[in-house]
C-alpha cells in the first residue's frame, strides 16, 4: 500500500497542534536553572571508547520521581484528535508520529518505508563525498537493519495493547546519525574516504540511547570532510540543492527538513549543529558541553565536542535531548559534570497568550559579524545584516514581545577587548613548546587530545590502510614542528604531550575568567539569555559561495561550554531559503532557551512545519570515491577552534 500518504482526516481531525499539558506558568529562572552562575569545565580527558549500557534518562526524576522517564516523555505526546493533518506521513513531526504510532493509525513499517522510498528518490548515490546529483544528505543506509527495527517496534506496539507494557517513547522513529558517530557494523567516515574501514564493534552512548528509546537507525548523514568546515558542500541544502547546507553536520540538517528522516543526530565543536540547522531551516539544539556523552564520536576537539538533536521542531528536538541526556560515568567523565539528575526538558507550550511574561532576552551588540571585509567590529550585528534578514529580525522581536518577552539591545563581552577575553580570541602566547607557540586555547585543547590519544589512534589506523588513505590521514592529522623535513603523528603527540601542566592549568584558568566575563555582562544587563543570527545575509552557492555574512565568533559557545537552540523564522524573498535566530544562554540553561524557542513554535507554526519542494536529479559533479572532496577549509569557516581562534588573531 502507498506509504507517502496523510493520515485519514477523520483519525487526525485537529485545526492546529494544542499542548498536551502546561508546564507552570512561566518556567524556572535562568538562577534557579544554574544557581546565578556559570559551570566551568575541567581538564578531564574524554574517552572515545563506546559506552556499556546505558543508565536510565536522568532528565525528569527529579521532576516527577514517582514516574519513570518515558511515562513522563509519552505523557507530552500530543491527542491524536489534536494533531493537524499533514500532507504526506514524511512530514508529521516526531511527536505526532510517536501519537499516531501508539493509536496504531499508522505502523512503524509504513513510517519508515515512506522515508526510505524518498531517500530512494532524492538521496543520490551513497558513499560520495561530493555533488551527488540530489541531496546526499545519506552518505549510506542500512536499509535491512532499518526495516527489521521498524517491524520489532510494530511487534511491540501490537503486544502491549494486551500487555500494557510501559512503550519508550521515540518507539518506530527513524533516525540519522552523523557520519562521525559509531554505529554497530557500520563504517564512520567522518566525510572522506581516508577512514574507509573504520567500522563500529559497538553503537555510541547516544546511538545505544536512541535505540533503548525504540528509535529506527536509518544510516549515516553525510558530513563535511574530517567535520571541517561550517559552510559544507557534500549535501545540497534542503530548499535548494544548489546552495550550501551548513556543516560539519551537513546532511543531519538537511535530512529532517528534506524529509528523509524524522530526526537527525548532530555533532558540535564550532558550529557544527548550529550552522546546518541555520542554513536548512531546521530546529536543533547544542547542548552545553557534558550534558550529554560523547562516547563513540570521532573526535575533533574534546572539551569542545558536543552531541546534539536536529529535528523540524523545537518539542521533537527537546523530546530526543530528554532521550539522550545524562552522564556516562565508565566513558565520557565530562558528562559527569552536568547537574543529575538534569532538569526536566520542557516538552510542550506554555498555556496563554503572553508565555514569556517575565523573560529578558538580550540581542548582545558585540556579537561581531564576519562579512567579504572582515569582521565588522565596532559595528552592530544588525548592520550588516541583508535586507531579508533584517526584515525577518525586526519581526522576530515584535513577536517576542507579543508574547511577553523584554527584548532588549545590551552590550554582551567585546572579546576583541583583551581584559575581557584571556582566553578565546587574545594574541597572548603562554609557552613555546618544540618550536611552537601555545595560546591558551591550544594549552587546553592540545592537552585534552593528547589523553585520549588522538593522534596515536590515526597513526595506528592509517598503518592498516593503502598507502593513499594513510597519505590523506598525515596531511590532515600530521605536524611538522620548526626544522623538521616532514609532518609525522609523532611530532603533533610530542608537541601536545610536552605542554607543560602549569601551562595547562593556566589556559583553563583563562577559560573560566572568560566565562566568568560573559556571564557578568549578562548579569549587569539583567539579560536570561541572547538571540543572535548565526547567518545574517542569504547563503551562497555550493560552488564557492559559502556564508556572506556570519558571525565571526561562532566557535565562542562551545568555548564558554553553553547551549544554543536555532530555529526558522521567515524565508529569503529571492531564493525561498530560510532565516533563522539562536537562543544562546549559560552552561545548562536547555531547559530555559528550548521552552521559550517551543513557545516561540506554537505560535507561529509556518516557518518549522513548511516544507521544501522535491528537487530535480541532476548529473553528479564528482566520481563516487575521493578522499577529500571539498577545497582546503578557510581558517576562519573551520570547525577546529585550533585553527578558527588563530584565524581570529
Amino acid at each position: 500500500m502507498p506509504t507517502d500518504l496523510p493520515v485519514p482526516a477523520a483519525q487526525a481531525p485537529g485545526a492546529g497542534p494544542e499542548p498536551a499539558a502546561a508546564t507552570a506558568a512561566h518556567g524556572p529562572s535562568r538562577r534557579a536553572l544554574i544557581g546565578g552562575a556559570a559551570a566551568v569545565t575541567g581538564a578531564a580527558a574524554v574517552s572515545v571508547a563506546v559506552a556499556g549500557p546505558a543508565s536510565a534518562t536522568p532528565a525528569t526524576r527529579a521532576a516527577t520521581p514517582d514516574a519513570s522517564a518515558a511515562a513522563r516523555l509519552t505523557a507530552a505526546l500530543p491527542k491524536v484528535s489534536a494533531i493537524p493533518r499533514r500532507a504526506r506521513l514524511v512530514d508529521y513531526e516526531v511527536v505526532e508520529l510517536a501519537a499516531l504510532l501508539r493509536a496504531r493509525v499508522v505502523t512503524a513499517v509504513q513510517v519508515t518505508t515512506a522515508y526510505l522510498d524518498r531517500i530512494d528518490r532524492l538521496n543520490g548515490p551513497f558513499e560520495t563525498y561530493g555533488d551527488n546529483g540530489l541531496y546526499n544528505a545519506f552518505v549510506r543506509v542500512d536499509r535491512d537493519g532499518a526495516l527489521a527495527a521498524a517491524a520489532a517496534a510494530d511487534a511491540r506496539f501490537a503486544r502491549a495493547r494486551h500487555t500494557r507494557e510501559e512503550l519508550p517513547p521515540l518507539l518506530g522513529i527513524p533516525f540519522g546519525v552523523k557520519d562521525s558517530v559509531a554505529v554497530k557494523g557500520l563504517e564512520a567516515k567522518d566525510g572522506s574516504h581516508a577512514f574507509d574501514g573504520n567500522a563500529a564493534l559497538r553503537d555510541a552512548t547516544v546511538v545505544k540511547r536512541l535505540r533503548d528509546a525504540g528509535a529506527v537507525i536509518l544510516g549515516h548523514t553525510v558530513a563535511s570532510a574530517f567535520s571541517g568546515s561550517i559552510t559544507g558542500t557534500f549535501a545540497g541544502n534542503a530548499w535548494n540543492p544548489a546552495y550550501v547546507p551548513g556543516g560539519s553536520s551537513q546532511g543531519s540538517g538537511v535530512a529532517p527538513v528534506a524529509r528523509l528522516a524524522a530526526a537527525a543526530i548532530g555533532e558540535e565543536t564550532g558550529g557544527s549543529i548550529m550552522m546546518p540547522s541555520a542554513a536548512n531551516g531546521a530546529s536543533g539544539i547544542k547542548p552545553s558541553l557534558g550534558t550529554t556523552p560523547v562516547a563513540g564520536l570521532m573526535p575533533l576537539s574534546p572539551g569542545y565536542d558536543v552531541l546534539g538533536p536536529i529535528a523540524r521542531s523545537v518539542r521533537d528536538a527537546s523530546l530526543i535531548l530528554s532521550v539522550i541526556l545524562g552522564p556516562d560515568p565508565a566513558d565520557d567523565p565530562l558528562s559527569l559534570s552536568a547537574p543529575d539528575p538534569f532538569p526536566a526538558m520542557p516538552l510542550t507550550a506554555r498555556t496563554g497568550r503572553r508565555p514569556l511574561a517575565g523573560t529578558t532576552i538580550g540581542i548582545p551588540q558585540t556579537d561581531w559579524m564576519r562579512t567579504s571585509r572582515g569582521v565588522q567590529s565596532g559595528t552592530s550585528p544588525q548592520d550588516t545584516y541583508d535586507a531579508d534578514h533584517l526584515a525577518a529580525f525586526d519581526r522576530l522581536k515584535e513577536q517576542l514581545a507579543s508574547l511577553g518577552a523584554t527584548v532588549k539591545e545590551f552590550p554582551g563581552l567585546d572579546v576583541t577587548v583583551a581584559a575581557n577575553d584571556p582566553y578565546f580570541s587574545t594574541t597572548d602566547v603562554l609557552a613555546t613548546v618544540d618550536g611552537s607557540p601555545v595560546s591558551p586555547s591550544s594549552a587546553v585543547l592540545s592537552p585534552n587530545r593528547y589523553e585520549i590519544r588522538y593522534w596515536d589512534a590515526v597513526k595506528d589506523f592509517a598503518a592498516t590502510r593503502p598507502a593513499d588513505q594513510a597519505a590523506a590521514l598525515l596531511a590532515q592529522y600530521g605536524r611538522k614542528a620548526p626544522g623538521e623535513a616532514a609532518a609525522s603523528f609523532d611530532s603533533a603527540t610530542r608537541f601536545a604531550g610536552l605542554i607543560p601542566a602549569s601551562v595547562r592549568a593556566e589556559g583553563e584558568h583563562r577559560r573560566r575568567t572568560l566565562q566568568a566575563n560573559y556571564q557578568a555582562a549578562l548579569d549587569a544587563a539583567g539579560v536570561d539569555f541572547m538571540l543572535v543570527f548565526s547567518i545574517g545575509a542569504q547563503i551562497g552557492l555550493r560552488a564557492g559561495g559559502g556564508f556572506p555574512v556570519y558571525r565571526a565568533y561562532y566557535q565562542l559557545p562551545n568555548a564558554l561550554t553553553w547551549p544554543m537552540v536555532s530555529f526558522p523564522v521567515g524565508y529569503d524573498s529571492t531564493v525561498g531559503l530560510p532565516i533563522s535566530a539562536q537562543f544562546w544562554g549559560p552552561r545548562f540553561s536547555e531547559p530555559l532557551i528550548v521552552q521559550a524557542a517551543l513557545d516561540y513554535q506554537a505560535h507561529y507554526p509556518q516557518y518549522h512545519t513548511a516544507a521544501p519542494p522535491d528537487p530535480v536529479a541532476a548529473a553528479p559533479k564528482l566520481a563516487p570515491r575521493v578522499l577529500r572532496a571539498e577545497p582546503a577549509t578557510p581558517p576562519e569557516l573551520s570547525n577546529d577552534p585550533l585553527v578558527a581562534e588563530e584565524a581570529l588573531r
